[in-house]
């Protein structure tokens, strides 16, 4: 019986494109305004120049460069396959009998009648 055979559970459906380029898209804007948040606090930083000053600008010059480099790279990014997830790296793979039709009279099957 192969992977075709089986019928596909709703909770083992992909999500559609539409909705990973939608959630893509939703964190891309997200790290933007994060970044653009930290050119803010940043002018802010220059202009008052608080305790720490050279700690807060590093820390809001470092979100301003490297925020837009990650963002780029996860809006682009593809979806994690299931088989390459890391929760399903330790399930036991299912063991294939060397007789197929043997197995398939080993299993107990439920019978439904229509009658």
């Amino acid at each position: 019986m192969g992977r075709r055979d089986r019928p596909q559970l709703i909770t083992d459906a992909a999500r559609s494109p539409e909705q990973e380029l939608r959630a893509r898209e939703i964190r891309y804007v997200l790290m933007m305004l994060l970044r653009a948040a930290c050119v803010v606090v940043a002018a802010i930083l220059v202009a008052t120049r608080p305790p720490l000053f050279w700690l807060w600008i590093s820390i809001c010059v470092a979100g301003g460069v490297f925020l837009p480099m990650v963002a780029v790279l996860l809006a682009n990014d593809a979806p994690v396959r299931e088989e390459n997830r890391f929760r399903n790296k330790f399930r036991r793979k299912p063991t294939s009998h060397p007789n197929p039709e043997q197995a398939l009279t080993e299993r107990a099957h439920k019978v439904i009648d229509a009658e």
